[in-house]
């Protein structure tokens, strides 16, 4: 029977523990054969001699090798997972504490917050991944608002377009556009002409004639909707210019059907040269009133890119007169050149035509210009203005409070 069991022993330490060895299975059948061998041993030792009883002390110890072995194997693997685990609590804390901690962070993050080296290391590795965070966040915040304003804006647009295709709408639009052109087709007949002079494509650039003609397009779609509409003249329109590409551009079809008067001559070839007066902010005369039976010329460009005195010089050449906008009359200019776009010129001869009334036309002259319009005539101004002047320099003093007194009375 020992023999036997020798016999046992050897052959499932001959088989069992070199393949479990090979396949990497050591760990879990190294115990499983060490019990089915004991296991066999104590059944077959049942029926054998007390001389053979297996020896206890010795089985415990053997036992508790194997049992040591595989904590040491089962332990040195979750070291890393506890100090993971580890830092993630002292960020909490951290962050419990209001530091600048990331809300969500990856393993890769945390084993690089374990490497740093110092504290001070360690917390600015954190601020910079929060404030990366806090990029992220604003990112996709701006990324959601820019999709609610698109979407916004295409129910506006697909409102608008349900509100166009109605026939009431279709109908009110079409019938205003017939009166707006009646209007026009009268004024091309019986109204007052106004003249764009269109002789200056050759001191602009490109970008500043499509401004030109951008303004010109609204001065038309402004008199197209006025009450008593001008009869428009393009003068010193030449095709295939690049006034004419332009307007094309933006009419694109309407071009041929605007109600306008387009001629490559002069103005002084069409109309009489003492009906003709040129507007100019260079102009020495100031414009008192609107003449119901003066046919005005406005230059058509952009002041900025232009030196002064230019269109002033044209007119001269060709012995116009000539006349400028009283802004300093009625307004108290602050700021800025005094020079306007066409169509703020537009608007403002347009009401002077309706209602004579400058404080009302002037009103499209823009607001960071001037502060305000004058009260009193321009001449009390300057001489209230020279005697504080002179009040301020101490010249003349008692002559000039005797003025001031005399000309402001206490009341």
């Amino acid at each position: 029977m020992q023999c036997s069991n020798m016999l046992l022993r050897k052959i499932v330490r001959s088989s069992v523990l070199p393949f479990t060895a090979q396949h990497g299975m050591k760990k879990d059948l190294f115990p499983l054969s060490r019990t089915l061998s004991l296991s066999l041993c104590l059944k077959q030792d049942k029926s054998c001699e007390p001389s053979g009883k297996l020896d206890l002390d010795e089985w415990k110890k053997v036992m508790k090798s194997g049992l040591q072995e595989e904590v040491s194997e089962t332990v040195s693997e979750p070291k890393e997972l506890s100090s993971l685990a580890a830092a993630r609590e002292t960020l909490d804390m951290w962050r419990l504490a209001g530091r600048a901690v990331p809300e969500n962070i990856s393993e890769e993050q945390l084993k690089a917050f374990m490497e740093c080296p110092s504290k001070s290391a360690k917390k600015k590795y954190l601020k910079y991944l929060h404030v990366k965070e806090l990029h992220k966040k604003n990112d996709k915040r701006k990324m959601d608002e820019k999709r609610e304003r698109r979407l916004e804006a295409q129910n506006q647009a697909s409102n608008t377009d349900e509100m166009k295709k109605s026939s009431f709408v279709c109908l009110w639009s079409s019938t205003m556009d017939k009166a707006y052109n009646w209007r026009v087709a009268q004024s091309m007949i019986f109204g007052q002409p106004l003249v764009f002079d269109m002789s200056y494509e050759k001191e602009m650039s490109v970008r500043e004639v499509t401004n030109t003609v951008r303004q010109i397009v609204i001065s038309e779609s402004c008199n197209r909707r006025s009450v008593d509409p001008f009869h428009i003249h393009f003068c010193n329109f030449k095709d295939d210019s690049l006034y004419h590409r332009e307007f094309i551009k933006h009419y694109r079809e309407a071009w041929g059907k605007l109600l306008i008067t387009v001629t490559d001559q002069c103005y002084t070839e069409v109309f009489p040269k003492d009906k003709l007066i040129y507007l100019t902010a260079d102009s020495p005369k100031v414009m008192k009133t609107f003449d119901h039976n003066k046919i005005y010329i406005v230059g058509s460009m952009v002041d900025k890119s232009i030196k002064t005195g230019v269109s002033l010089s044209r007119a001269k050449r060709l012995g116009l007169e000539t006349a400028a906008l009283p802004l300093e009359k009625y307004l108290l200019w602050s700021t800025g050149a005094k020079n306007l776009t066409l169509d703020q010129m537009m608007r403002i001869l347009l009401t002077l035509k309706d209602t004579a009334d400058w404080k009302k036309a002037l009103e499209f002259v823009p607001r960071r210009k001037y502060s305000g319009f004058v009260n009193k005539p321009v001449k009390e101004l300057k001489t209230t203005l020279h005697l504080i002047n002179t009040l301020k320099l101490g010249k003349g003093r008692e002559e000039a409070k005797k003025q001031f007194t005399k000309n402001h009375p206490k009341k």
